[in-house]
């Protein structure tokens, strides 16, 4: 019998206007920035909650410890930026590209992630737990122990990347591309694999947790 093809995640289309520099000292709750440059920028312990970015790129910025929960970034560009415990809680992310980033201990819980696509750089301990991810593509990076907790990926996309220790429990997955991870490392959830595809090479390494899973003992 034929099997149907992985349905394939859509990938933003982004095309920023000129863009005017940013020239405030920090983001302001709930503030609107439409059109804006922001880069080389200090952006740490800023609070931008509830804010929104359009048609905005973001270059070279440092977000430690930035408050951005219930952030509304759409149609934009973020690269190079860094930081530890970025806190983008609720937040939504639609037609955006990540380039880039060195980020670690982010909590995204709940957010919305729609066309995006994350490639290159590195996330540490990134927290979706309970988020929605469609059409979303992980090029060429390295995700050290993500936990994607409860939360919802369909159509979703690993090329060329790295996914160590990750966290899958209660997981729901529908068009999930898993054969391009070249490194699959899972912490937990390999029950919850429905709805994902891998490779063959895959399975065989993924054989002794699919065993443990059902009770059988492999002994030589």
């Amino acid at each position: 019998m034929a099997t149907s093809a992985v349905r394939e995640a859509q990938r933003p289309e982004i095309s920023l206007p000129e863009l005017r520099p940013f020239e405030d000292r920090g983001l302001e709750p709930d503030g609107d920035y439409d059109g804006v440059r922001f880069e080389g920028l200090d952006l740490s312990g800023t609070d931008g909650g509830g804010a929104t970015f359009l048609d905005v790129g973001m270059y070279r910025c440092a977000l430690d410890e930035a408050r951005l929960e219930r952030l509304r970034v759409i149609d934009s560009v973020l690269e190079g930026v860094w930081g530890v415990g970025t806190r983008l809680a609720g937040a939504e992310l639609r037609d955006v590209e990540l380039r880039d980033a060195r980020l670690g201990g982010i909590q995204m819980h709940g957010a919305r992630l729609n066309r995006v696509l994350v490639r290159g750089g590195k996330i540490d301990y990134l927290n979706l737990r309970q988020a929605r991810l469609r059409d979303v593509t992980f090029e060429g990076c390295v995700l050290n122990e993500p936990d994607f907790g409860g939360a919802s990926l369909e159509r979703v996309a690993f090329r060329d990347c790295v996914l160590r220790r990750a966290e899958l429990n209660q997981v729901r997955l529908k068009d999930v591309d898993l054969r391009g991870v070249t490194e699959l490392d899972l912490a937990t959830g390999v029950d919850r694999l429905a709805g994902a595809t891998i490779s063959p090479g895959q399975l065989l390494e993924l054989a002794p947790a699919f065993a443990a899973q059902i009770g059988v003992r492999v002994e030589p």
